[in-house]
């Protein structure tokens, strides 16, 4: 009795096309074929895919991004997908590079095990627009400040000293009130109104970022609450991680495996006598700037990771190096959250329990020494934090 063999499938994507290949479990080349990157088109690669008989997995290069479009097709008639990485740059060397060729080559990938990733949900690419859309309103509103910073050192020394010792808040405030039809010096009028087009962009810029973020929060928080719950990680950060794992954490084998990805791993370059590691230099840097932003935080925030600082800077370690085993640290915590082996804090009581009393935000923030702000987000779980919960919770039994 034979039993029928499974064929692979491999998938070159681009922007207006994709270049579907097939071959068999032995490696040898079966057919190859050319498709529109249309719904129609995605259908008809599939459908001819399954014309060559059973398949066990097809290899797709590129599926975040204009791979995405097969990457669903596949998944929605029940074919596992597997992630090719982009033809390394002494293969293709070697052997050239045209599409077909990158077809087989992702096909052969993962015959042979080298390809073996599962791609991430398309449900995150949502989360990646607003992260795309936030960062340019970023450093347009950065530069915008970096302009009006040098626009006034050049503007009269009655106008300089009127907003020199202003705050950025103040600063911007002012400037985009400013009334420069009424000024008498056309000069100066000309230079107050570029600054208030300037203040008045900033304030725009501010707006629609401030807006993103509360899109941002929302998913993150909705997706993974345990990721959310970390400290230091806000909004901007869990959607980076988030981008940057995917939300499917099957893809996540190891602690170690998502170090690597984030660049964070330490590399072994022992040689002879010699036995040290370097800081990696590979893996996603939007992920590393991540966890770089998160031990910052805890740097000004965190008194354990003060005093791990102090402790190691005392045996001579230097400050880059304390921050490369504090961000592998940190990589480890955020694997445990996004593979759902952490607890998330819950601090539904406190709201109902505040509330019970006649109690207001404003005296609970008065007592505990923060904004009223910062409690009605702790309350609502925006930005945990066991400390400030636990002494809200000692206030409110005792109140």
């Amino acid at each position: 009795m034979t039993t029928e063999r499974a064929n692979i499938g491999g998938v070159d994507s681009h922007k207006d096309t994709i270049h579907v290949a097939v071959i068999n479990d032995l490696g040898h080349h079966l057919d190859d074929r050319e498709f529109p990157t249309t719904v129609p088109g995605y259908r008809r690669a599939v459908a001819w895919l399954i014309e060559h008989g059973p398949l066990q997995a097809v290899g797709v290069e590129g599926t975040s991004s204009y791979g995405v479009g097969i990457t669903t097709a596949l998944r929605t008639a029940g074919i596992i997908v597997v992630e090719v990485n982009r033809t390394r740059p002494a293969e293709r060397r070697a052997r050239g590079k045209t599409d077909r060729l990158d077809a087989y080559r992702a096909a052969r990938s993962v015959l042979s095990g080298e390809a073996s990733t599962d791609p991430k949900n398309a449900s995150i690419e949502p989360l990646r627009a607003l992260t795309v859309a936030r960062r340019p309103a970023v450093k347009a509103q950065q530069a915008a400040w970096r302009q009006i910073d040098s626009l006034l050192v050049n503007t009269p020394g009655d106008l300089r000293d009127r907003y020199r010792n202003l705050s950025e808040t103040q600063l911007i405030a002012a400037l985009a009130h400013v009334r420069p039809d009424r000024m008498n010096d056309t000069a100066a009028a000309d230079t107050m109104f570029a600054l208030r087009s300037l203040a008045r962009r900033y304030d725009a810029l501010g707006e629609e970022i401030r807006s993103l973020e509360d899109r941002m929060r929302a998913r993150p928080t909705a997706t993974n609450p345990a990721l959310m719950a970390i400290k230091g990680v806000g909004p901007v950060i869990g959607a980076q991680l988030l981008i940057t794992a995917g939300d499917n954490p099957d893809r996540l084998r190891s602690s170690a495996s998502f170090a690597a990805l984030c660049g964070t791993a330490p590399i072994p370059v022992s040689s002879g006598r010699t036995d040290r590691h370097r800081l990696s230099r590979g893996g996603d840097r939007q992920a590393n700037a991540a966890l770089h932003h998160i031990v910052k935080v805890r740097m000004s925030y965190n008194p354990a990771t003060r005093d791990y600082r102090d402790r190691h800077l005392e045996k001579g370690w230097t400050i880059s190096a304390v921050f490369r085993a504090l961000k592998r640290a940190i990589a480890r915590e955020i694997f445990q959250a996004l593979t759902g082996h952490c607890v998330v804090p819950d601090y539904s009581d406190l709201r109902p329990a505040r509330r019970a009393k006649n109690l207001t935000l404003t005296a609970a923030a008065q007592h505990l020494g923060v904004w009223p702000s910062r409690i009605g987000e702790l309350e609502l779980g925006r930005r945990p934090n066991d400390d400030l919960a636990h002494r809200y919770r000692e206030w409110l039994t005792a109140a």
